[in-house]
């Protein structure tokens, strides 16, 4: 039996918040319960017309329903949210930084780290299909060859002094054979405006079904973290059975 490793689902994982601090000098009369990053939002909000005395006493999911629905989504760029994404494959992060606005990315190199021992990210179309097996042979051919290429032109490098250096010579050049479906690691830290955008775009029925599953699973992150930022998207179960999502206000 194949010990190729398989990811079937990504793992997301919260590494940063916003930590609101309230000036004492210039405080809101706060309604309801909310996050850091949802409090920075109406407090950048109430700023920019001095309405921190919340005349209609609004929660702050409600202040931020109002924003939504106005459309003056820029005091959401003052909330940033960092995720360390694993389990995802180098297709899916071709994808995803593409939007650039707003977003910062750290990626695992292929260059420095021995992928001798990485795994694959089964396409979800793939899944439970006929031609599962034959993906499965043909990850495990290109980590064979991936290992095989690497060991060869260690020993070719022998004359570089530098042992990292040698072993980054190595693996830059054996990872040409490594398929868009290997597994990669990568921290992503976006502002809620770039979030809800992106989230939009690769939720939707139109996206690829690998990034539409983590979009999808970050909203419901995102649900359970700052519920007043996303709510007004719905995720429902699409006509191929997967789920997917719709938002009222389109790039706020």
């Amino acid at each position: 039996m194949s010990d190729l490793k398989v990811y079937r689902a990504p793992f997301i994982s919260l590494v940063s918040r916003p930590q609101f601090l309230e000036p004492t000098h210039l405080m809101v009369k706060w309604v309801g319960v909310a996050g850091g990053g949802e409090r920075l939002a109406e407090y950048a909000g109430r700023l920019c017309y001095m309405s921190q005395h919340n005349p209609v006493m609004r929660t702050t999911s409600d202040y931020i329903g109002h924003i939504l629905e106005q459309g003056h989504g820029s005091v959401f760029e003052h909330a940033n949210y960092s995720f360390l994404l694993e389990g995802v494959s180098r297709s899916l992060t071709h994808e995803l930084i593409r939007h650039r606005a707003g977003f910062a990315y750290s990626q695992l190199s292929q260059r420095y780290v021995d992928a001798s021992q990485t795994g694959f990210v089964l396409p979800p179309a793939i899944a439970g299909t006929e031609g599962e097996a034959a993906w499965h042979q043909q990850m495990e051919m290109a980590l064979g060859t991936y290992q095989e290429l690497a060991a060869m032109l260690e020993e070719q490098y022998t004359w570089v002094e530098n042992r990292v250096h040698r072993r980054k010579m190595a693996r830059e050049a054996a990872r040409s054979v490594l398929p868009n479906s290997t597994e990669t690691k990568i921290v992503v830290t976006g502002n809620i405006r770039a979030w809800r955008t992106m989230l939009e775009l690769r939720s939707s029925e139109a996206a690829e079904l690998e990034i539409r599953r983590l979009a999808v699973a970050l909203i419901k992150f995102f649900q359970s973290e700052a519920p007043a930022f996303v709510q007004d998207f719905t995720i429902y179960t699409a006509a191929d059975k997967r789920e997917a999502a719709t938002v009222e206000h389109h790039k706020v």
